[in-house]
């Protein structure tokens, strides 16, 4: 199948993916279903039409071209030869494509494709009627009594007795809407932070479905009889939730425990008509949602829902297990179920049965002789990887789907909402960083209109002071004090007061980073999560190859011209500790293995940093006036940052490493100097 890149304006570069190098854009990844990865990937590209960027599959016999003019997607032709439509992508569907970055070759949702599946039959339109006036009556008495307190003067002092009754009433709608409560309980750009802490404890908790309609759909959806798979499964369910519910089973075959997640029925459809009406209901709010937020309500409709069709198929949740296991194949603190996909369906999914103690029961984690200190560790550097490195995280990691392992090693389950960062994404966040340590809160502001938190052209200058404030006032309390509760506090009343939106994958973002430091502090009152967070952010700045990166470590390390000596000694020693955690957590000699390295490796970096040096004149120029600042050598200087690194390197490799690229060295010198020469005249 040919993919077409929506709104591609940018050349292709080559990235790997599971070994293998496939086409990515330097905005975008291409994200499809994880057999399509099973096939050798050709590109065709064109230098004279680089708006249109494809990547062959062989062994699917369709057809997907853009047009040009809107972007939209659409199936030309198919295996069988009949044409059908994949559905114009809307204008907020395309906003979202270009805020996120990520090429998505075909979708579970898209307005088009949910009117069609409410409006296909005529029993559906008298339901989508009664379920409308049921919605309109609930909601339209609820916001009655929030304008008489308003009118009578008591809408403050009653907001905890409201905040329940919406919480309620969110649970009697039904599943939709307990979903719609979950997302707004991570929403500050939405709702008040009161109302947000009370949907914050709104359970997804619903009694079970009868297990004899549980296993006819597991029968439907394997073909064969439950006896020939399983040879027990429990007769109670393990955890139930408003789209389905889980046993625990027995392998026939193998005799290995399972975990069996078998959907509610009945659910899509209702899911389908409330979605219908949900955006029916945006397109009134748009007005009042472009002066709050600077978008469309039904933008955010939109990206509630693709998260929630998501949800619904399970052979995308068993592609995002795979994803999480090729991630962490390599490291040995971190255990990722296995799927078995042969017995898994779109409402039928079988995971490895992960036997862990709970990550908020201190004491038995302490009984089972995990090392409390070592496990957080471990924890808190699988969130950063995921962030961070791999742009792939965990959207929900609540207690109940954290375990600690017997040897130490965290466990995630349940992996139905996770949330994609794409590289440019990613390179947003890290120059938000680099900026906030730099204290320049006029280019922060604009990282959170290239983020998708602002409209583009909105005027940043009210909000700078407003971030300035916030974040002086977190960091001037210094990593002891530090937390992100707190500083999302402040951050939720800035995007309450101004035209922010938060974009759904950056609330997931906040919620995970949340969820995980409440988990950290249930374990640890006093642990500190930037105390573990700034050595990886440290170290990864500090030894990462990606051009990118090297990029902003230039920028930390010189501010305003000048090169910030004690930055880079703090980078150092921050970096040194991260190795030496890791080096030493006791998670990392499970069966024998140890992968992370037990000193800081500069090698790459001292061989990039020498080659830069050479060739860039303002580098050169810059560091030559940094030994010289002051009229005066800083010989001290370089020998503090020698003492910190001189058990860490290898004097002779690095040498070797240089010499051996000394001809592209010199090459690039000589394509340097022959542009300037040429650029002069």
């Amino acid at each position: 199948m040919d993919l077409a890149c929506v709104n591609c304006r940018y050349p292709i570069n080559q990235f790997k993916y599971r070994g293998r190098a496939i086409s990515s854009h330097h905005h975008a990844t291409l994200r499809a279903p994880s057999s399509f990865y099973s096939f050798p990937g050709k590109i065709s590209s064109s230098r004279r039409e680089r708006s249109k960027c494809f990547l062959r599959i062989s062994n699917f016999a369709a057809f997907v071209t853009q047009s040009s003019t809107n972007g939209a997607i659409t199936r030309i032709s198919t295996a069988s030869g009949a044409g059908s439509l994949l559905g114009k992508s809307s204008a907020a569907m395309e906003q979202l494509d270009i805020e996120r970055g990520v090429c998505i070759p075909f979708r579970k949702y898209t307005p088009e494709t949910v009117r069609n599946k409410v409006l296909e039959s005529r029993g559906a339109v008298v339901s989508l009627i009664l379920r409308g006036v049921e919605i309109v009556w609930s909601l339209g008495f609820y916001w009655s009594t929030l304008m008489y307190d308003f009118l009578v003067g008591r809408d403050e002092e009653v907001v905890p007795f409201r905040a329940r009754q919406l919480r309620n009433l969110l649970c009697d709608l039904g599943p939709s809407f307990i979903k719609a409560g979950q997302v707004l309980a991570n929403r500050p750009d939405i709702i008040r932070e009161d109302y947000m802490n009370e949907l914050c404890i709104l359970q997804d908790d619903v009694p079970p479905f009868p297990n004899q309609v549980a296993f006819n759909i597991i029968e439907e959806e394997l073909g064969q009889p439950l006896e020939a798979i399983f040879s027990k499964i429990s007769s109670q369910t393990i955890a139930a939730a408003s789209l389905g519910q889980v046993y625990r089973a027995t392998l026939r075959s193998t005799g290995q425990d399972v975990a069996i997640k078998v959907q509610r029925p009945g659910i899509e459809p209702i899911i389908y008509r409330d979605l219908f009406l949900f955006r029916t209901l945006a397109s009134f709010l748009n007005g009042f949602s472009l002066q709050k937020l600077g978008c469309n309500a039904e933008l955010i409709v939109d990206e509630f829902g693709e998260k929630l069709l998501e949800e619904l198929d399970y052979t995308l949740e068993a592609r995002n297990i795979e994803d999480f296991i090729e991630n962490f194949k390599n490291d040995p603190t971190v255990k990722i179920p296995l799927v078995y996909k042969q017995l898994s369906g779109r409402r039928v999914l079988v995971m490895e049965w992960i036997d862990g103690i709970r990550c908020t029961d201190p004491q038995a984690i302490k009984e089972a002789g995990i090392d409390l200190d070592g496990f957080l560790t471990v924890g808190v550097s699988a969130a950063l990887r995921q962030l961070l490195e791999f742009g792939l995280f965990h959207g929900d990691p609540h207690p109940g789907n954290i375990f600690a392992m017997q040897d130490g090693r965290i466990a995630y389950v349940d992996f139905g909402n996770v949330a994609v960062l794409s590289q440019q994404n990613k390179q947003i966040l890290i120059d938000a960083v680099v900026h906030a340590v730099n204290e320049d809160y006029a280019e922060m502001a604009n990282d959170f209109t290239r983020l998708g938190f602002l409209a583009p052209g909105t005027d940043v200058a009210p909000i700078i002071p407003a971030l300035e404030a916030i974040w002086q006032n977190s960091s001037g309390k210094g990593l002891s004090d530090f937390n992100f509760r707190s500083v999302t506090g402040k951050f939720n009343q800035l995007v309450y007061n101004y035209p922010i939106r938060i974009p759904e994958r950056f609330s997931l973002v906040i919620r995970s980073l949340l969820t995980q430091e409440g988990i950290c502090f249930t374990l640890e009152p006093n642990f500190k999560f930037l105390e573990v967070a700034y050595p990886y952010v440290a170290k990864r700045l500090l030894t990462d190859p990606n051009p990118a990166l090297r990029e902003r470590l230039i920028q930390v390390l010189f501010k305003d011209g000048l090169f910030q000596w004690k930055r880079l000694e703090n980078l150092i020693t921050l970096a040194k500790e991260n190795v030496a955690k890791m080096s030493s957590n006791p998670a990392l000699q499970v069966k024998g293995l140890q992968t992370f390295e037990k000193k800081l490796d500069l090698t790459d970096t001292m061989k990039d940093g020498a080659r830069l040096f050479i060739i860039d004149e303002g580098i050169r120029r810059q560091l030559l006036l940094a030994l010289t600042e002051d009229s005066k050598l800083h010989i001290q200087e370089l020998v503090d940052v020698y003492r910190l690194i001189q058990d860490e390197i290898d004097v002779q490799n690095v040498a070797l490493e240089v010499v051996r690229d000394f001809p592209t060295v010199v090459r690039d010198l000589m394509l340097s100097w022959s542009e300037s020469v040429l650029s002069d005249r």
